[in-house]
């Protein structure tokens, strides 16, 4: 075998290509990272905070605050996750040479995960707005948190199998 100019034996390219392969995993290992603890941290209380906040935004009339007031929580919390996610990811990706990479999770889970953490946080506003129960909210609060961390746990099995 022949690599710029430089000839192999076969015993040299098999190695050679031993090596790609344990690169490639490498890869794969490192892109199925779990993503900065305190930023796993930060999106778990995200959304646990976006159900009641956004059942604030939402509600008939003034509820433990006024709608303005949880309208400036509600951005102040955007704003603050997604400065916080780009910190995260710029970090992350000088630490590590890869980007956070939620797409290397089972489509299997992203995908409901994708439609239903929405309709769950969605879902939860408009039964209180409807009820005026804050159980829906503290429900919504807790499942979603539930769901971060299972995600997180999912990325921390799928590097120890990678690597």
């Amino acid at each position: 075998m022949e690599s710029n100019g430089v000839s192999l034996t076969p015993e040299q390219a098999r190695a050679v290509l031993a090596d790609t392969e344990r690169v490639r995993v490498s890869a794969v290992a490192l892109s199925a990272t779990p993503w900065p603890t305190w930023f796993f941290i930060t999106l778990t209380l995200y959304i646990a905070a976006l159900p009641i906040t956004l059942g604030g935004v939402m509600a008939d009339r003034d509820w433990l605050l006024p709608r303005p007031a949880w309208m400036a929580v509600m951005l102040t919390l955007i704003a603050a996750y997604g400065a916080l996610f780009a910190v995260a990811a710029r970090s992350w990706r000088n630490k590590t040479g890869v980007a956070l990479r939620p797409d290397v999770l089972p489509k299997r889970a992203t995908v409901p995960l994708a439609v239903g953490l929405p309709l769950l946080l969605l879902g939860a506003s408009f039964a209180f707005r409807a009820t005026e129960q804050p159980v829906w909210l503290i429900a919504a609060s807790l499942i979603g948190a539930a769901v971060s961390v299972g995600f997180h746990l999912t990325f921390v099995r799928l590097h120890r199998r990678a690597a």
